[in-house]
C-alpha cells in the first residue's frame, strides 16, 4: 500500500530528519522496513539500534531481521501483522558494543542510547537486565512522522550477544545472543501486553519462595482452584481443559511471578515462562486485545456529518488480518440490511428520514471474552441520518485503487489479499480478481486465497479496477526441514526413522525454501508445544543437546529427555508465513 502524503513520502525516502547527537559518528536516519498503511493509522513498532558503529550497521540490520522472522511466526503478531508499521532508526555509535558487557566491571561504552546490562551497571544489579536511557529512545523514535507514544511501540536492540532484555514502558532485548529473537516478542509481552514473568524465580538459580500477596490483578496468574474460576467464572475459566498452543493442556500450574509456591499459571511452558515457546492462549487473548487497541478497525467511511441522500452509495475501510476477514454488517432499525464494505441505498427503496449503522467487528477465535470482543478494540460502529428524496449529484470520481495488501513481497498461500479504491457517490467500484491468468470470485475488496488450495509453486494474483493494475507473487511452496542428528548406536530406516542412542546425542535443524528470506524451523517432543530451533543457547551455530536430566545454563535446564522411547516431530515456517509439512523420527535413549 502507498503512504499517503508528504510525511509517509519522507519516511519512504529514509530521509534524515534530525541532526546527530554529539557522540554519534554519523547522522541517524530513519529506514522503513515494512510499511502496511500511513503512520497515523497503523500501529508503529520502531527499532532503535545501540552499540552499532557506522561498520556495524550491516549486523544490525541482520539482527532485525531476524527478529522480524522470528516475530512474524508467533500469535497474534502472524494474524496482525498487516496492522504494524516497521521502522528501523539507525542511530550508528562512536563505539562499538554496550555498558557491561558481560560483567559490571566490563567498559563503559558511549552510545547514543546508553544501554547497559546489569540494570544499568548497578553492583546489585540483574546481569541479564537491559536498560537504556528513555528518554534520548523517545527522541529517536520522534524522527518517525506520524507516530507518536500512542501508536507506537519501541523495541531497542544491543550490539552484544550476551543474553538479555528488559520489558517495561519500553522493551529491549541484545541484538545478536542465540535467543534474541525469542527475547523480544517475551519482552513485547510485557511492555505491549502488560503481561507478568511466569518464572518461578527473580535470581537465575535461585528458587522463588511461597507467594504471599492476595489474588494478582495478572490475567494469567490466580489463587483460584479450577472449580473456582468456572464458578466465579474469573480469570481463564473459559480456556480449562483445551490443548494449549504452548503444549500440554490449560490448567493450573504451580509457579509464577517469581515465586515458586503459591500461585497458579494457566500453562507448564508459555513464552512469559519459556522462551520458545508460543503464548498459550490466555496471554494470546490479551496480546490481541492490546494490539487491536492501538489501532482503528475502521479507517475510513462515507462522510457522517450531515443527512445523506437514498441514492448514495455508503461505505467504509477498514484494516485487514492475514488470515481472516472483519465482519461488516450494517442495519437500519435494528434490521440487517447488507453485509460488506459498501451499502447501495437505492436498492433499499426507502422514503422519508432514517438512520443507517454500521457495526465492524473482529471475529477472531483468539478472544473468547465478551467485554473484549464487544470493546472499541475489536467492534466499531458508525451511523448515518439517510434523507430518501433527497438526490446525490454525480462527483465524477473515478474507480482507482487507493490502497491494498502490500505488493513489494510475496503473499503466502492461505492469506487474505485486499484492496481499497475510490468511492463515487453514487455507484461502488467492482473489483476484478484474476488467479494464474484466469478470472476468478472475490469478495467486494479482498479475496480469501485459502480456498483455491493451491498446488505447491509460485502464482500470479491480478486485481483490476477501472484501468488501474496490482499484481502480487503468491507464495504456495511450503518450506522444508531436515534432521542432522549424532551418530547413533543402532539405526533403522523407513517412513519413521528410528534411533538409537546409549549416552545423549545432538540435533540440528536445517530449514529451506524456494525464496530468499530466512526460515524458521521448530520441534516438538511426544505433542508437546512446537519449540523454536535457534541452535544452542550460548551459540546459534551449535546444535541442539539432548540428554537424560538436560543441560544447566545459567540456571535453566535444557535438552531434557528422559531414557525411553520419543517422538521428535519437526517443521520449518518461511517469510511468507507457509508452514511445511510436519516430519517426525523416533528416537530411544538408554
Amino acid at each position: 500500500m502507498r503512504v499517503r502524503g508528504a510525511l509517509g513520502a519522507a519516511v519512504l525516502a529514509g530521509v534524515t530528519l534530525v541532526p546527530a547527537p554529539a557522540h554519534a559518528a554519523v547522522e541517524p536516519k530513519v529506514v522503513p522496513v515494512q510499511v502496511t498503511g500511513d503512520p497515523s493509522a497503523r500501529f508503529n513498532l520502531v527499532i532503535l539500534g545501540d552499540g552499532y558503529t557506522e561498520a556495524d550497521m550491516p549486523e544490525f540490520r541482520a539482527h532485525i531481521a531476524e527478529h522480524l522472522n522470528d516475530l512474524w511466526t508467533i500469535e497474534p503478531f502472524k494474524s496482525y501483522r498487516s496492522y504494524f508499521n516497521v521502522y528501523a532508526v539507525e542511530t550508528p555509535s562512536r563505539d562499538s558494543g554496550v555498558s557491561c558487557d558481560p560483567d559490571v566491571s566490563s567498559a563503559r561504552k558511549d552510545t547514543p542510547l546508553s544501554m547497559a546490562f546489569w540494570s544499568g551497571c548497578k553492583e546489585d544489579g540483574i546481569q541479564r537486565l537491559l536498560v537504556m536511557d528513555q528518554g534520548a529512545a523517545e527522541r529517536y523514535a520522534d524522527m518517525v512522522p506520524g507516530t507518536s507514544e500512542g501508536n507506537r511501540q519501541i523495541l531497542a536492540l544491543a550490539n552484544s550477544d550476551t543474553y538479555g532484555g528488559a520489558g517495561g514502558r519500553y522493551a529491549t532485548a541484545s541484538g545478536g545472543n542465540a535467543m534474541s529473537a525469542l527475547i523480544a516478542p517475551h519482552e513485547l509481552g510485557h511492555s505491549l501486553g502488560g503481561l507478568q514473568d511466569e518464572y518461578d524465580y527473580y535470581y537465575r538459580g535461585v528458587p522463588g519462595g511461597t507467594y504471599e500477596g492476595t489474588e494478582p490483578a495478572s490475567v494469567h496468574h490466580t489463587l483460584l482452584t479450577e472449580q473456582e474460576m468456572r464458578a466465579q467464572k474469573k480469570k481463564w475459566w473459559r480456556w480449562l481443559g483445551e490443548p494449549s498452543e504452548s503444549g500440554g493442556v490449560i490448567g493450573r500450574y504451580e509457579g509464577g511471578l517469581y515465586s515458586g509456591k503459591g500461585v497458579w499459571r494457566p500453562s507448564e511452558h508459555s513464552l512469559m515462562k519459556t522462551l520458545g515457546y508460543y503464548f498459550d492462549q490466555v496471554a494470546r487473548e490479551r496480546m490481541t486485545q492490546r494490539i487491536s487497541a492501538k489501532v482503528d478497525l475502521i479507517q475510513g467511511h462515507a462522510p457522517t456529518n450531515a443527512p445523506v441522500g437514498g441514492d448514495r452509495v455508503l461505505w467504509v475501510e477498514t484494516l485487514h488480518p492475514v488470515d481472516h476477514r472483519l465482519s461488516i454488517t450494517w442495519t437500519v432499525d435494528g434490521r440487517v440490511v447488507g453485509r460488506g464494505p459498501d451499502l447501495d441505498l437505492a436498492k433499499l427503496k426507502r422514503k422519508g428520514t432514517y438512520t443507517v449503522e454500521v457495526t465492524v467487528t473482529d471475529p477472531t477465535e483468539f478472544v473468547r471474552d465478551p467485554a473484549v470482543r464487544g470493546s472499541e478494540a475489536l467492534t466499531q460502529t458508525r451511523t448515518w441520518t439517510v434523507d430518501g428524496r433527497a438526490k446525490t449529484p454525480h462527483d465524477g470520481v473515478r474507480p482507482r485503487f487507493t490502497g491494498s495488501t502490500p505488493t513489494d513481497r510475496p503473499v503466502g498461500a492461505e492469506s487474505i489479499v485486499y484492496v481499497e479504491t475510490t468511492h463515487p457517490a453514487r455507484k461502488s467500484p467492482k473489483v476484478r480478481w484474476e488467479l494464474d491468468g484466469r478470472a476468478v470470485r472475490g469478495g467486494a475488496r479482498d479475496i480469501d486465497l485459502a480456498r483455491f488450495r493451491l498446488r505447491e509453486g509460485a502464482h500470479r494474483l491480478v486485481a483490476r479496477v477501472g484501468s488501474d493494475r496490482l499484481a502480487w507473487t503468491i507464495d504456495a511452496e511450503r518450506p522444508t526441514a531436515s534432521v542432522e542428528l549424532s551418530e547413533a548406536a543402532a539405526h533403522r530406516g523407513g517412513r519413521t526413522p528410528e534411533y538409537v542412542f546409549d549416552g545423549p546425542f545432538r540435533m540440528r535443524l536445517t530449514g529451506a525454501d524456494d525464496r530468499p528470506g530466512a526460515v524458521v524451523t521448530e520441534f516438538r517432543v511426544d505433542g508437546d508445544g512446537w519449540f523454536n530451533y535457534f541452535g544452542w543457547p550460548t551459540d546459534s551455530d551449535a546444535p541442539w543437546l539432548f540428554t537424560e536430566n538436560g543441560t544447566v545454563i545459567d540456571g535453566l535446564t535444557y535438552g531434557k529427555l528422559g531414557k525411553g522411547r520419543h517422538t521428535i516431530e519437526y517443521r520449518a515456517i518461511d517469510p511468507a508465513g507457509n508452514i511445511g509439512e510436519p516430519r517426525e523420527f523416533v528416537v530411544t535413549l538408554r
